[in-house]
């Protein structure tokens, strides 16, 4: 059974940095795409970032360009979320993704990995609290 479990989420200052992991396990086939997602209370879950896990190419909405990056370490099978210069408006439950059937990157927009339609595989969360 496939599983993806998040992890190092915690409460911070505004400023502050914080690296989310997502360990996956479970599978005999391989991931082509995974991302970030978060949800507020209150809010729909909204996308964060997103990686073709082939190409390498990443995916980021506006509030967190330049702030979060998305990456990947196959061999370890753990997506890594590294968010600086934290706000009090990033604070959600934040929820790693993965699917098997994303197009190539060339192929494809940002907005087709930004979108949690593309993702069957979830994670339980992880809760982010930044305080100012």
């Amino acid at each position: 059974q496939v599983q993806l479990v998040e992890s190092g989420g915690a409460s911070v200052q505004a400023g502050g940095s914080l690296r989310l992991s997502c360990a996956v396990s479970g599978h005999t086939f391989r991931f082509n795409c995974m991302g970030w997602f978060r949800q507020a209370p209150g809010k729909e879950r909204e996308p964060v970032a997103a990686i073709d896990t082939d190409s390498g190419s990443t995916y980021y909405v506006d509030p967190v360009k330049g702030r979060f990056t998305i990456s990947q370490d196959s061999a370890k099978n753990t997506l890594y979320l590294q968010m600086n210069s934290l706000k009090p408006e990033d604070t959600a439950m934040y929820y790693c993704a993965a699917d098997t059937r994303c197009p190539p990157s060339w192929a494809a927009s940002g907005a087709y990995y930004l979108d949690r339609v593309a993702y069957r595989y979830w994670g339980q969360g992880t809760q982010v609290t930044v305080s100012s």
